[in-house]
């Protein structure tokens, strides 16, 4: 019988997360960009909440969808 390595996923993990890390910030500066142009060419303040409402983002230009 052979001996069996034990492997351990810590780098994988790691990997893992720093990736997932990476594309949170991706989103929130995208949003943030996006926040910015809608504030830019809404025509009132009410507007500007309607479209930012309607991208799903609000005016800190972070997602208004809860992830889990």
């Amino acid at each position: 019988m052979t001996n069996a390595r034990k492997t351990t996923l810590v780098h994988e993990q790691s990997e893992f997360t720093a990736a997932r890390a990476a594309e949170k910030a991706a989103c929130a500066k995208q949003n943030a960009m996006a926040a910015l142009t809608v504030a830019g060419h809404a025509l009132d303040a009410e507007d500007c909440k309607y479209l930012l409402d309607m991208l799903g983002i609000n005016a800190a230009g972070e997602d208004t969808d809860d992830e889990v």
